[in-house]
């Protein structure tokens, strides 16, 4: 009968021997093919049999005297097999003599001698079915360390199925910044074209009146015309939008097809066909698309208004101050003021230029072709319910329905040749109109908005500043109209 030193001498035993076990299994070539035992291990426990085996050491070492109680000559079987796993079949000429008094070691030997020459997997297999068979426990011990590796399998799987949607993620927005950026760098490259297209049907424009602003300044002439012409660029810009918007939204889209439907750069080579035959004044202003209201076999055809404009706002309000007179118009919300300034018998092109305190107001040319007895200028302020027929489609270019950007914009009509007179204008029977600048909001609080226009023909120019959108704010506008030989 072992006594209980005898079976904790054992226990220790086996400890250390699981541990050189299981180093063994780790020195040797069992990673191979799965074997005929693989598969009935893995069928069977869902483990190959050294993994298995390797489970069953672990188990024996955690639970053995705690979950698990083996009699002595359970645990010298246990040793045995073991031992044989670890090295093989009992040589005696290879291993030390057991002592006298080496009661546990003898009895060790014996059972190891007794497997014989049985092989590893067998060994591992033995060890396994008679752990399983003496320990109910070990079974769901296996079960739930199965468990716990397929559960690390599956988080492994989500992490990697996670970092490649990721790095599928990342993948597509370095490919969507590079599409953006082509095309960001494309459209760099077109807007050039057009603006250098655009700066070189204007320059002697812009130069001509950049030598009446500053004569005998080449320095600040030159600042002037690289600011009117990049004004004139933002401002065609925003019409060819505005252009292409309406033809959008029109049910008879296909006119002026080649036109809405090019590119910017042929929008640009349409612009300088169009100033060419023009007055070669800066047209993001004028309106391609309107037609005069009269027959052209009756009235002839006209050319395109100049527009551009300047940062000296201060001095321009300033001098208008000094003049005094009617150069300084006080447009109620919800009004539209026009000017009537008839042609001149000793001019050839019509001036105007205007700014207001702190709002925008929309601006607008036409062209009366009607014979005035007299040269004075005329201003008319009407009501929006009671605005002409054309007042009206003029609200509706600038977006009567449009939310007000800023508070009181100003309008008005400066001296400068042409004093100003304010009365009332006969709405009744009037004569045809051709669009010379469509009515657009500008924001000549902060710049002077200042533009030309080569006389078509005898009749009067109505200059609008429209107010009709704002439905609180009033405008203080100041102005300034003359002529040119």
């Amino acid at each position: 009968m072992a006594t209980n030193g005898d079976l904790s001498q054992l226990e220790s035993q086996l400890d250390r021997l699981s541990i050189a076990s299981e180093d063994s299994l780790n020195r040797s070539n069992l990673e191979g093919d799965v074997s005929k035992e693989d598969d009935e291990t893995i069928e069977k426990w869902g483990f190959r049999q050294k993994d298995l085996y390797r489970l069953a050491l672990r188990f024996y070492k955690e639970k053995e005297g705690k979950a698990v109680h083996l009699s002595y000559e359970d645990k010298l079987k246990l040793v045995a097999l073991t031992c044989q796993v670890s090295h093989g079949k009992c040589n005696q000429d290879s291993l030390p003599p057991v002592g006298v008094l080496d009661v546990i070691g003898r009895d060790r030997r014996l059972a190891w001698q007794a497997l014989g020459s049985m092989s590893r997997e067998e060994a591992m297999q033995g060890f396994v079915e008679r752990l399983d068979g003496l320990c109910p426990l070990f079974k769901p011990f296996v079960e739930a360390h199965k468990r716990d590796i397929e559960e690390r399998e599956r988080l492994a799987r989500e992490e990697e199925e996670r970092r490649r949607e990721e790095a599928e993620k990342l993948r597509l927005e370095e490919e969507a910044k590079q599409r953006e950026e082509e095309e960001r760098m494309k459209q760099e490259a077109q807007r050039r074209q057009v603006q250098e297209a655009l700066n070189q049907q204007t320059y002697h424009q812009f130069k001509s009146y950049a030598e009446q602003q500053y004569p005998g300044n080449p320095e600040q002439q030159g600042v002037l015309i690289r600011q009117l012409q990049e004004q004139h660029y933002h401002q065609y810009m925003q019409q060819l939008y505005q252009q292409q918007t309406r033809q959008q939204l029109s049910p008879n889209n296909n006119s002026n097809s080649n036109h809405i439907n090019g590119s910017m750069l042929d929008a640009a080579s349409e612009e300088t066909r169009l100033l060419s035959n023009g007055s070669g004044g800066a047209g993001p202003d004028r309106n391609e698309d309107s037609e005069d209201e009269t027959s052209q076999g009756e009235y002839p055809a006209t050319t395109t208004a100049s527009m551009w404009t300047r940062k000296d706002i201060k001095e321009f309000k300033e001098s208008i101050r000094k003049e005094g007179g009617d150069a300084i118009i006080k447009v109620g919300h919800g009004e539209t003021v026009t000017v009537r300034v008839p042609t001149h018998e000793d001019g050839t092109c019509l001036f105007w230029e205007f700014a207001t305190d702190s709002y925008d107001i929309g601006f607008g040319v036409y062209f009366e072709w009607t014979k005035s007895t007299t040269n004075q200028v005329s201003v008319h302020i009407s009501e929006s319910e009671d605005e002409e027929e054309e007042d009206d489609d003029d609200s509706e270019e600038l977006g009567g329905d449009d939310i007000e950007r800023g508070g009181g914009v100003g309008v008005g009509v400066g001296s400068g040749g042409l004093a100003g007179l304010k009365s009332g204008a006969d709405t009744s029977n009037r004569p045809p109109l051709s669009v010379i600048v469509p009515v657009y909001r500008r924001d000549c609080q902060e710049e002077v908005y200042a533009g030309s226009h080569v006389y078509p023909g005898q009749g009067v120019y109505l200059l609008k500043f429209d107010n009709s959108y704002s439905l609180w704010r009033s405008k203080t506008l100041y102005y300034r109209v003359y002529y040119t030989r």
